[in-house]
């Protein structure tokens, strides 16, 4: 039995943000049942063709679920929302800002009729204040949030190689939602979850926030490196490969310089004595560093690191992570279906001893909808109506 058998969410979701938290949902055994654009679906589903031509965006974040049309325009496509909200423990949406409540699916409206149902809103700003109607994608929030200002070069701002605010949000979704389900578990009543993507961010920027308190200077961009502690970072070495390494105190500045380099005079040296004073003059010793290892494959400098107890890391590219000894040796790697045939998917991380993650497959765009429509007692003429509507019906 997985934690959530029997609890039926319904979703109103694109992208990014709600979709990966009712993934985490559908893990734990929910029942999620997606409802899509007739014709379109989820504009995710359209980002790219990587996956033997389904979406990256979309086969990572929808496993697991039940695809259903419904062109929520139509009387008898709302029926079919009415009826299935009725069943539900948790609804989530992330529409624009007040297109639920124009759909009748606002905390207020619903509470009345269903006072157990919680839910869940997922929006870029919230559902109040000055910036309520702003549009919020990920890298939009991510500039809001500061942490272009804290990441990239010392010239360049970056954003994260992935999603970061999408995910915040949606694993805040996500706690959130257990959490509400264990306090109606207590007190019967559901409750509205208002989850914002900029305060999710900001949650996540409390190290640098502090770090600039009372008008301080925040912390530099560095790059792949650390901002305040050297040597901490990637160097190559002499195969064209680079190193990550970390080194956290003086016990360990020690050893690096008599293991790694095998340099051990520059351990007192007055230029390297202190973390302070590497950080200011890491130029002079990232020269240093970089010659040494120019004569080693990144093979035996982490050998060497290893040797003196010094944290280390391979920088992967994605075909390095997919071929990962450690997920591989711990079995983390399984298969799932797709519109496309079977696909690798990574079991979620964090695994139980009571339980089985769910891993079912990803739904191709109203893989459900007839089946789930019989369900809610709907007769065969009007699912061949609806199901006529969802096939003629035109993608804006």
């Amino acid at each position: 039995m997985r934690p959530l058998d029997g609890i039926t969410v319904v979703s109103l979701e694109h992208a990014i943000a709600a979709p990966f938290c009712t993934r985490q949902l559908a893990d734990l055994g929910a029942r999620v049942i997606k409802i899509e654009r007739p014709g379109a679906g989820d504009f995710a589903r359209r980002y790219d063709e990587r996956v033997r031509g389904l979406s990256s965006h979309f086969v990572w974040t929808n496993r697991s679920k039940e695809s259903v049309e419904l062109d929520l325009k139509a009387p008898l496509a709302a029926e079919a929302l009415r009826r299935l909200v009725a069943k539900a423990d948790v609804l989530v949406q992330n529409l624009a800002p007040g297109a639920a409540e124009r759909l009748g699916l606002g905390f207020d409206a619903l509470h009345r009729d269903h006072p157990t149902l919680i839910v869940c809103d997922i929006s870029g700003y919230g559902g109040d204040g000055p910036y309520r109607d702003r549009k919020a994608y990920d890298l939009l929030i991510q500039s809001e949030a500061g942490f272009l200002s804290v990441t990239g070069t010392p010239d360049t701002p970056s954003k994260a190689g992935c999603s970061i605010a999408d995910i915040a949000a949606g694993m805040v979704a996500y706690s959130q939602i257990l959490a509400a389900l264990l306090q109606r578990g207590r007190t019967g009543l559901g409750a509205r979850l208002d989850v914002s993507m900029l305060e999710s961010m900001v949650e996540w920027m409390g190290y640098p926030m502090y770090y600039a308190f009372d008008g301080q200077s925040p912390p530099p961009r560095a790059g792949a490196s650390h901002a305040t502690i050297y040597p901490y970072g990637p160097f190559p070495a002499g195969d064209g490969r680079q190193v990550m390494l970390g080194l956290q105190n003086e016990r360990e500045w020690k050893a690096f310089c008599e293991v790694v380099l095998q340099q051990p005079e520059l351990a007192t040296d007055p230029r390297f004595d202190a973390n302070f004073k590497r950080s200011a003059a890491r130029e002079a010793l990232s020269a240093l560093v970089v010659e040494h290892f120019s004569r080693l494959t990144a093979a035996q400098v982490i050998e060497r690191l290893d040797a003196a107890q010094i944290a280390n890391a391979h920088v992967n590219a994605m075909a390095d992570v997919y071929a990962h000894p450690q997920l591989h040796a711990r079995g983390r790697w399984v298969e799932i279906d797709s519109p496309q045939g079977r696909l690798p998917a990574l079991r979620p991380p964090g695994s139980s001893s009571a339980f089985e993650a769910r891993m079912d497959g990803v739904p191709a765009l109203g893989q459900h909808t007839e089946a789930v429509l019989a369900e809610l007692g709907f007769s065969a003429a009007q699912i061949a109506a609806l199901s006529h509507a969802s096939h003629t019906e035109t993608p804006a």
